[in-house]
């Protein structure tokens, strides 16, 4: 480590500091409330798949990346055992598989919006019944909702336990990677949370 330091001193030492603070675009509310956005938007594929994704525009969330509320919505939703969605889609053969979440980066996750999606894979008769497809989703979404988290800290806490296993057991990452991807954490978390803050989960707020 005495050695490391004496090197990151003598090349980093000169780069000068201009003071400013981290920009903000948070003043640029609901970029999406726009006409365009509340529609359904149909696209031909280049391969044979159908899929149906549906995107929210939500308020931006990465100052509660220390609960990383998205995470734990994006892992009911894709729960694929029984009373989830994926399963009972999959019993009327109108899915293939079921996936939800936010990239908690650059487009998906900024000062501005947060984007929550879900994308669900169809058959063929499932693309005839898309719209009882997005029926599904927003009623499960609905009684997540209305049940609340408070029930559910033991999967909070789960989520918190797997993430954590994959933190320490991950295999080594090209040093390049790693220090774009320790970079790019400066600006986000605060530096005690560098290393960890865009993989584990620290506080079970259910409020959030």
């Amino acid at each position: 480590l005495d050695t490391l330091e004496k090197w990151v001193t003598e090349i980093f030492s000169e780069i000068p500091n201009n003071g400013l603070p981290k920009p903000s675009f948070d003043h640029l509310t609901q970029p999406f409330d726009t006409p365009e956005f509340h529609k359904l938007y149909r696209v031909v594929p280049i391969r044979k798949v159908h899929s149906l994704t549906i995107t929210w525009a939500l308020p931006p969330q990465e100052k509660y990346y220390r609960v990383k509320p998205l995470h734990y919505i994006s892992w009911l939703v894709g729960h694929e055992g029984k009373g989830s969605v994926l399963s009972f889609l999959r019993k009327k053969f109108w899915a293939l598989a079921l996936y939800g979440g936010n990239g908690e980066t650059g487009f998906e996750q900024n000062s501005t919006y947060s984007i929550f999606s879900i994308s669900v894979t169809l058959t063929d008769e499932g693309y005839k019944h898309f719209y009882e497809v997005a029926h599904v989703v927003f009623q499960y979404v609905k009684m997540l909702q209305k049940r609340g988290p408070d029930q559910r800290r033991v999967i909070w806490e789960e989520i918190q336990k797997i993430e954590a296993n994959e933190f320490h057991y991950q295999e080594q990452t090209d040093p390049v990677d790693y220090v774009e991807n320790l970079c790019e954490n400066m600006q986000l978390f605060q530096k005690e949370d560098f290393l960890t803050g865009d993989q584990l989960l620290f506080e079970y707020k259910p409020e959030v």
